[in-house]
C-alpha cells in the first residue's frame, strides 16, 4: 500500500462504562466528516448480543471477540468508540499506539443515571454504582496511560465535549497506521 493509500490513524474514545463514548463518538465523527465505528455494535453484528455472550461463553469469550472488532474498527479509520474494557487487551493497547486516543471520564455520582436499566453483564451482580466504581478505578490506570488527551463528560453541555475534542483532533497531526 502506499503512503496515498494508507489510512490515517483513527481518533479512538476509550473509558468507563457510562462516559459518553458512542453518543460522543457519533457527533465527534459527523463534526469531522468521518465515519463512526462502536466495537460493541461490532460484537453485536457479529456475534450476537453482549449479555448473551457473557451468559454462554464468559467474559475471556468476549474479550477475543472485542480484540477482533477492534482491530477491525482500527484498520478501517474514522472515529472508534471502544468498549470500556478493551484496554484491558495488551495486543489493543499496542494497536492503540499508532491512533489518536481520547480517554473520557464521568463522576461517579453522575453515571448513575446513565447506566442505570442498561443491560450491562459486569454491572448485574451488585450495586451497580458501586461496582462500575470499581471497575473504573481498576482501570484507570490503563485509560491513562493508552490516552493522549482526557476529557470530562460530567457536566457542561455535550456540545461542548464534541467542539472540544473536535478541535483537539484538528490541532494533533494525523500519523499513517503501520
Amino acid at each position: 500500500m502506499t503512503s496515498a493509500e494508507a489510512p490515517t490513524a483513527a481518533l479512538v474514545l476509550i473509558g468507563p462504562m457510562g462516559a459518553g463514548k458512542t453518543s460522543i463518538g457519533r457527533r465527534v465523527a459527523r463534526a469531522l466528516g468521518r465515519p463512526f465505528r462502536d466495537t460493541d455494535k461490532i460484537v453485536v453484528r457479529d456475534h450476537g448480543p453482549i449479555p448473551e455472550i457473557f451468559a454462554t461463553h464468559g467474559e475471556a469469550h468476549f474479550r477475543d471477540l472485542e480484540r477482533a472488532a477492534v482491530a477491525e474498527a482500527l484498520s478501517a479509520g474514522g472515529v472508534v468508540a471502544l468498549g470500556g474494557g478493551a484496554v484491558l487487551d495488551a495486543e489493543t493497547r499496542e494497536r492503540l499506539a499508532a491512533h489518536r486516543v481520547v480517554l473520557l471520564t464521568v463522576a461517579p455520582h453522575v453515571v448513575a443515571s446513565r447506566i442505570h436499566g442498561d443491560d450491562r453483564p459486569l454491572l448485574d451482580a451488585e450495586d451497580p454504582v458501586e461496582r462500575w466504581l470499581r471497575i473504573a478505578e481498576e482501570r484507570r490506570p490503563l485509560y491513562e496511560s493508552t490516552a493522549h488527551v482526557t476529557f470530562d463528560t460530567s457536566s457542561g453541555p455535550l456540545a461542548r465535549v464534541v467542539d472540544d475534542i473536535v478541535a483537539w483532533a484538528q490541532s494533533v497531526p494525523t500519523q499513517e497506521t503501520p
